[in-house]
């Protein structure tokens, strides 16, 4: 069978679902493309390579979930939405987050957004300095806190049984961690409400600030 690098990308994403980011090797790709796993090295020279071009198509196609669905010049907006959409686009894909992590994109679609989203914030007051540093905030923020998040729900509803929040309750003493013990829900559950909650304690301390105010 001839295949080409999408073929190649999106059997990479299907056992990236499946199996894992451990998991993930071109020899199993071979496998299940049913092909040697030099034809795979043809088009990937390593499993880094790969990466790249899985994470370059998982944020072009959520690209879309970056900006308002809707008109506005709100800039508290256009940030929160970028960080909802872009938790959201990660954890489609099991180990989402720690799949992106330090790749390279592999071409421009995804930039095409983040150019329009550059823009916006410059037409609301904020310098590019200001502009980059808010935005590159949220990305890590929403990063770190879906690989987080991933360990402990590998898949959406599935608690890995490491992060049991009974178990954890049951090895603190209760005479010596009264406090840790009611953040173990807190920090191991309801996900959607921390997140949002973190976010937003980043939105507090953003505010438009020209080029001349920049050090």
């Amino acid at each position: 069978m001839k295949i080409n690098r999408d073929m190649v990308t999106r059997a990479g994403l299907k056992l990236l679902n499946e199996d894992g980011l451990e998991q993930l090797t071109l020899r199993r790709l071979g496998v299940e493309l049913n092909v040697q796993a030099a034809t795979i090295y043809w088009h990937f020279k390593s499993k880094e390579d790969l990466l790249d071009e899985m994470a370059t198509t998982v944020l072009a196609e959520g690209a879309g979930k970056l900006v308002p669905a809707r008109k506005t010049s709100d800039w508290r907006v256009w940030a929160s939405t970028f960080g909802e959409g872009l938790r959201k686009t990660l954890l489609a894909y099991r180990d989402g987050a720690r799949m992106v992590a330090g790749t390279r994109l592999t071409d421009v679609e995804y930039l095409k957004t983040v150019e329009k989203i550059g823009n916006q914030m410059l037409a609301c007051g904020f310098s590019v300095r200001a502009s980059v540093v808010l935005y590159s905030t949220i990305y890590n923020y929403t990063l770190s806190f879906v690989m987080e998040e991933q360990a402990v729900f590998p898949r959406p509803g599935e608690r890995s049984p490491r992060y049991s929040i009974e178990e954890r309750n049951a090895r603190l003493d209760p005479a010596v961690f009264p406090f840790l013990r009611q953040t173990s829900a807190i920090l191991f559950d309801r996900y959607d409400r921390r997140f949002r909650e973190g976010l937003e304690l980043i939105l507090q301390g953003a505010e438009p600030r020209s080029a001349t105010e920049d050090p």
